[in-house]
């Protein structure tokens, strides 16, 4: 059975995401770092300190000590003490780092402490996210969700900051836990529609939500998510299109493909269990929605994807 029975949970577990954290940003005087455009998430939090955000087509915002932010798929910004600082690439300052920190200026108990990470999802169904989020989320440290993504980030910090037996894992564990506590907060701030992120906050379209991600092989009729939602099925529906951006049946169907995506990826069903899994009733109506979606056969896809596994240089000997 591929669906499970929390939306976030889903998606982030089918991203496969990759996390690099650190090494942390330690400063004192005046200074910028300019950030190149990048893909997918970036996650930071002022663990000390203040400094200003200046994000391409957005107003400059002054962060303080415990704010959180969280930038998807963003041009380029930077990272300043003052406005008038003359920003730096920060490329080659990063790849100077000595060992857990990158130090500007001469320490002082007044430094800067940023703690960032960078989260990155597989090409397939990183739109699943990145095509929800804006470029820039601030969550500050009074806001409701503010003290427990500061703690996080000082947590993070932490474990950046020492090197202890499994720290790479618990960096990883906490920047992923800082992802979903960061959309719980961007789902929780903002009053416009944010596809299936802010719909779980909708009582009816959230449950027919969560039913279908937890039994996404059933045959599922608008009538069904209907009675789910507790919602006539001309209401329901309108409901679903505003909050997720698409009707339900077009949803289910766009989520089965990302499962099938995945799976077909990571060659871990054949094409006919892949059909019966995703809620089909043979072969070629699978194929006939794959190929609709996602613009190949099934076979193609998986093919291509096998050819580009064999095709990536094995660890060394």
């Amino acid at each position: 059975m591929l669906g499970f029975q929390d939306p976030v949970a889903d998606a982030i577990g089918l991203l496969r995401p990759r996390t690099v954290v650190g090494p942390s940003l330690r400063t004192a005087g005046e200074w910028a770092l300019r950030f190149d455009t990048f893909l997918h998430v970036r996650i930071g939090g002022l663990v000390h300190g203040t400094c200003w955000l200046i994000l391409e087509g957005h107003e400059p915002v002054l962060l303080h000590e415990g704010d959180t932010f969280m930038l998807g798929n963003p041009p380029p910004y930077v990272l300043a003490s003052t406005l008038n600082a003359h920003p730096r690439p920060a490329e080659p300052v990063w790849a100077g780092a000595e060992g857990e920190f990158v130090r500007i200026g001469p320490e002082s108990e007044e430094d800067l402490y940023l703690c960032v990470g960078h989260i990155a999802f597989d090409d397939d169904n990183a739109a699943l996210l990145t095509d929800l989020l804006p470029p820039l989320v601030i969550v500050r440290a009074a806001d409701p969700h503010g003290n427990r993504l500061a703690q996080l980030i000082d947590l993070l910090a932490t474990e950046v900051g020492v090197a202890a037996a499994g720290g790479p894992l618990v960096q990883n564990h906490l920047a992923q836990i800082l992802l979903v506590h960061m959309l719980r907060a961007h789902a929780a701030q903002t009053d416009r529609p944010t596809g299936w992120l802010g719909a779980l906050n909708e009582d009816g379209v959230g449950a027919a939500l969560r039913a279908v991600h937890a039994d996404v092989a059933h045959s599922w009729s608008l009538k069904e998510l209907a009675d789910i939602s507790h919602m006539s099925r001309s209401a329901f529906a309108q409901a679903f299109k505003n909050h997720v951006g698409v009707p339900p049946l077009e949803y289910l169907i766009q989520w089965r493909m990302s499962l099938a995506r995945d799976a077909l990826a990571r060659d871990t069903l054949s094409i006919s269990e892949l059909a019966r899994a995703t809620g089909y009733l043979s072969e070629s109506a699978f194929s006939t929605a794959f190929r609709r979606v996602v613009g190949s056969s099934p076979r193609t896809f998986r093919d291509g994807a096998r050819a580009s596994a064999s095709s990536r240089p094995g660890p060394p000997d």
